[in-house]
């Protein structure tokens, strides 16, 4: 027998979908926040072999009870992505751990298709919220940190109360950064809102949908024996579907901006698309900060954090108020456009009905002058009001 050293927990034990004998336990999986093991258990000369996650840190039944949600509602939306989950649990002997148990998968790390995986995640996207709001029914982790998933009436609110969050658990790594401490203030006082709540306002909506929250290539690999995607480690909730490319922006990524590109093009992209690059750029940013406060060693993008800040203030330094007054000049534009329309379809109308009456000349033409209430000559209309 070649086990390892985990002793399977009469918790984990119960779980199994099988009672056999166990042949085989070994350490398996790159885990950052947990300790992956392969299970084969042996029944009737047929081996089983599931895959087990342990638990052992704070949060550790959350963080179970999390994954599990999110991959029993993805397994329904494209079952033939992702391995169903069988179950989770708290050890008996140890009320301090947890573990997540499924099925094994032997995986490949390359990436599937951008064809393949636009595919996949359109479906999951398509997923409406259940209460219409913004948020999930238990907490989910990004990497080793809670993501508060208290149910909100609106996007804006949501994401920023989850972008505080990551700018707090990178300075906690920064030592609290001055400069970034007072962007922080004039980003969350401008350019926030400036890009997210034209998304729910002025006739716009959006609809809370499923997101993975962790999209990222170490996520997404391919099965070797079927060659079909294979997507885990999610971070689900339902929130704005753009938020999925967040991690797609820089070049650590082998899943990048041509994924961004090709599903704005086969997919589309939400209203006003116009500032769709900069709402990524928006969403970026919070995974930057996330990644600062997990991985000290990747604090070097907090130059490139800072610029990007720069930029959107820059852009839009007059916050909401820039958006109202550029609604305001566009309405007034199509005001002017379509009165002028108007006018000049009036002018051919009158035209064509003064042809039909000879000879009586008491009948004002169309381009008749006439004084306009404030004593100036103007072009009055046949009619108008």
């Amino acid at each position: 027998m070649d086990t390892d050293t985990l002793t399977l927990d009469p918790a984990i034990t119960a779980a199994l979908p099988v009672q056999g004998e166990v042949v085989a336990i070994s350490r398996h999986g790159d885990t950052n926040w947990s300790t992956g093991y392969k299970i084969i258990i042996e029944v009737d000369d047929d081996d089983h072999e599931f895959f087990i996650k342990i638990l052992d840190r704070e949060d550790a039944r959350e963080l179970a009870e999390g994954e599990f949600e999110s991959m029993t509602l993805m397994h329904e939306l494209i079952p033939e992505a992702i391995v169903p989950p069988i179950a989770w649990g708290m050890f008996e002997t140890d009320n301090s751990k947890a573990f997540y148990l499924t099925y094994f998968r032997d995986l490949d790390k390359k990436h599937p298709p951008d064809d393949s995986l636009i595919r996949l995640i359109s479906k999951i996207h398509e997923k409406e919220s259940p209460t219409g709001k913004f948020g999930f029914h238990v907490p989910t982790f990004y990497g080793c940190r809670k993501v508060d998933n208290t149910w909100c009436q609106s996007w804006e609110e949501f994401f920023s109360r989850e972008l505080r969050s990551s700018i707090n658990f990178a300075q906690a790594v920064l030592q609290h950064d001055e400069e970034l401490e007072g962007l922080a203030k004039t980003f969350f006082d401008l350019v926030v809102p400036r890009l997210l709540r034209p998304l729910e306002t002025g006739g716009r909506s959006i609809k809370p949908q499923l997101v993975f929250g962790d999209l990222w290539d170490a996520n997404v690999q391919v099965d070797n024996r079927t060659r079909a995607a294979a997507l885990f480690d999610p971070c689900c909730f339902y929130g704005h579907f753009e938020y999925d490319f967040q991690c797609m922006t820089s070049d650590r990524y082998s899943l990048n901006y041509n994924f961004v590109n090709l599903y704005r093009e086969r997919v589309g992209v939400s209203e006003p698309a116009e500032e769709f690059d900069d709402r990524v750029a928006l969403y970026a940013l919070r995974n930057d900060f996330h990644t600062m406060g997990m991985w000290p060693q990747w604090t070097s993008v907090l130059d490139h954090v800072k610029s990007e800040m720069n930029r959107l203030i820059k852009k839009y330094p007059d916050g909401l108020q820039g958006f109202a007054a550029n609604a305001a000049l566009k309405n007034n534009a199509a005001f002017e456009q379509n009165a002028a329309l108007e006018y000049n379809t009036s002018l051919g109308e009158n035209a064509a009905d003064s042809t039909t009456i000879q000879g009586n000349e008491d009948i004002p033409s169309s381009n008749s002058i006439v004084p306009s209430q404030s004593g100036n000559l103007a072009p009055t209309k046949v009619d108008s009001a």
